[in-house]
């Protein structure tokens, strides 16, 4: 057996000081129109809306209104952010940064571009804090990064917006090139394409479209590093490298190995399935130390930076990081980690990371033929337990904070929109204005909705067998929450309520006049008549017959059943599988064994996480939602299969 290594993951701090840099040599050329804040700055005239402060700093300091604007857009959405740090470190509209100095060897946060807050403070000749929480501060001190950008790579500001280009790369804060110039590329993407939106706090913002050609030429002062793609898997134009995870034996004993197991998919082993959103709840350096360390017994596909959406594979795709802790999905699944921490308050994953591992997905998809959907792109948090011990001790990354609805408009399969619901619906809060109360962290957009007993806010929140001793209201505590996107069976309605069947039981939350749902498509499945209740399980495994003697995993129910009268959506259908792969090897084709099964299961939205039942035990409902197409893969012939042997090596 393989060692269960707990890796206990600890926090950055995100305590950031005020401190100013000393600028040697250079003294900043403003536009005569510049004038400084007082240090202590009065709150903003809400009389304004961020439109005309947008248009009002660009006037002031020369810099053209679509680059301002678009620059912010694909940084922060134009969203403040209530005056908290990105996951990267990065604050308000403009995203000015402020990472703690690491004393780490090559760590990016010592590089200066990373600390373009205090830059900006002097610059403005207020105090940093000022930057933190004013919006209209914070957008003056990215026009006047730019305007100082902008002189340092032409020694004038720019006449044309084309000549913006070498500007917006180097506020990119990214010395690779691959991540700089695909940010200005994005920047000028924008600016073409137009853009509007509502932002969190009702504030109206409009870019409108503009045919604008970069001049590229305007990025060789810079002198930036040549991009290495080191044979990462990995659509050509985003910034990608390839750090592999440790893989060897540790000690005598060929069983005692790390950090992932070796297969040929799709040639040999699993077929590749799904994709599973993780956050690393470490640094991107840190996560890419553990993953690299033969003791840590854990792996992943990829790693997302928060800063420059900079992505680093650490195992090749065709062969199984253990990162979902549950043999089962690693068999099947590609692993995604984004840098973060899902619970630190209002900290915020940056447009950057979204729009990279976004793009990253869909070539994914593509080239594996995973369809762009929910059921098949989901959270580390919607994977079951093998067992019922395991099942209280999943992960909830990437947390409630992760915008689905947005990741899956980049992704480019947009939730559906129709809210004529008749039998299925999916949960499709507005992230923007969805604020539930969370005890651990304050009221901000969130994914999901309270699920209760009854339908008022007064009755308790539903129960769930494997989390009993969880505060319900907690940000990780996901027993008693539906998370935007995930689809289940109308059990009823009653005013501005609407019921579910969730978790084997009828399920209520807060829907007046279906502002939380939209209809849901799939197929509904059902306990056979006859028979009382069913097992649910955590993995698709095959009967007992299917193995040699020699291999004996167990597939036992979860701690949950299904009664008649019940009915759930089912996503695919497959024939059991297991991959079994004992020990360290360099030919998986010498060593591992595939075994398949007979026996046919339908993976079915359960609760917060996913769950399979046996088609022997349930029948399709016959009455359909009308613009529900059968979802229902019946791909009985998929060859993945799974190893009891890695159900509980996991980072996240």
């Amino acid at each position: 057996m393989k060692l269960l290594r707990i890796i206990q993951l600890k926090k950055l701090s995100v305590a950031l000081t005020a401190t100013s840099l000393v600028f040697a040599g250079f003294t900043p050329v403003l536009p005569a129109s510049f004038k400084a804040l007082p240090a202590v700055y009065a709150e903003q005239d809400q009389t304004n809306s961020l439109q005309e402060v947008f248009e009002s700093a660009a006037k002031e300091f020369g810099v053209p209104v679509s680059i301002l604007m678009s620059v912010s857009y694909n940084f922060s959405r134009w969203e403040q952010h209530h005056g908290e740090p990105s996951t990267s470190g990065g604050y308000g509209i403009m995203h000015l940064t402020e990472l703690p100095q690491q004393d780490n060897e090559d760590n990016s946060s010592n590089n200066p571009s990373l600390h373009t807050l205090s830059t900006a403070a002097q610059l403005l000749g207020v105090d940093p804090d000022v930057l933190k929480q004013d919006p209209v501060s914070n957008i003056r001190g990215g026009a006047a990064l730019l305007a100082k950008y902008a002189q340092e790579t032409l020694g004038k500001l720019p006449e044309s917006e084309s000549d913006w280009y070498g500007a917006i790369a180097k506020y990119s804060g990214s010395q690779d090139s691959g991540a700089a110039l695909e940010f200005a590329n994005n920047v000028y993407d924008t600016i073409q394409q137009g853009m509007s939106r509502q932002t969190s706090d009702g504030q109206m913002l409009v870019l409108p479209s503009k045919e604008v050609k970069p001049n590229m030429n305007t990025v060789q002062p810079l002198n930036l590093r040549p991009s290495k793609p080191d044979n990462a898997e990995c659509p050509r134009n985003l910034n990608c490298n390839f750090v592999p995870a440790a893989y060897q034996q540790n000690g005598d004993d060929p069983s005692d190995y790390s950090n992932y197991d070796l297969a040929d998919r799709p040639k040999f082993g699993p077929d590749i399935r799904y994709i599973v959103i993780h956050d690393t709840e470490e640094t991107y350096q840190d996560t890419l130390n553990i993953f690299t360390n033969p003791d840590s017994y854990v792996s992943i596909h990829y790693v997302v930076r928060s800063s420059d959406g900079k992505i680093t594979q650490i195992v090749k795709n065709k062969d199984l990081p253990w990162h979902a802790g549950n043999w089962y999905f690693n068999m099947h699944a590609i692993g995604i980690e984004h840098e973060g921490f899902a619970m630190e308050g209002a900290t915020w994953f940056t447009e950057r990371m979204y729009r990279s591992t976004a793009e990253l997905v869909h070539y994914l998809a593509d080239k594996y033929n995973i369809p762009l959907d929910r059921a098949h792109i989901f959270g580390h948090n919607e994977i079951p337990g093998l067992t019922p011990a395991r099942q209280g001790l999943m992960h909830q990354d990437p947390g409630p904070f992760w915008d689905w609805e947005h990741y899956m408009e980049l992704v480019g399969a947009p939730l559906p929109s129709k809210h004529n619901i008749k039998d299925i619906v999916t949960i499709k809060p507005d992230f923007r204005t969805n604020l539930p109360d969370i005890n651990d962290a304050p009221a901000q957009p969130s994914n999901f909705v309270y699920l209760y007993k009854e339908p008022n806010f007064n009755a308790d929140l539903i129960d769930d067998p494997a989390l009993v001793n969880e505060n319900k209201k907690d940000g990780f505590s996901i027993g008693a929450k539906a998370t935007v996107g995930q689809t289940f069976s109308l059990a009823d309605k009653q005013g501005d309520w609407t019921a579910i069947w969730f978790g084997g039981q009828k399920a209520w939350f807060y829907n007046p006049k279906g502002m939380n749902t939209v209809a849901g498509k799939g197929t509904l499945i059902t306990p056979k008549a006859g028979i009382s209740s069913i097992p649910v399980y955590g993995a698709a495994y095959p009967e007992a017959a299917a193995y040699p003697a020699d291999i004996k995993p167990t597939l036992v129910p979860l701690q949950y059943t299904i009664s008649l009268g019940q009915s759930y959506i089912a996503v695919d259908k497959n024939k059991g599988d297991y991959y079994y792969a004992p020990v360290f090897t360099n030919d998986p084709y010498a060593t591992n064994k595939l075994v398949k099964g007979k026996e046919e299961f339908y993976r079915i939205y359960f609760n917060h996480r996913f769950a399979f039942v046996k088609v022997s035990d349930v029948v399709k409902v016959q009455k359909q939602h009308e613009n529900g197409n059968d979802q229902g893969n019946d791909n009985g012939n998929h060859n993945g299969n799974d190893n009891d042997n890695n159900n509980g090596n996991d980072n996240n």
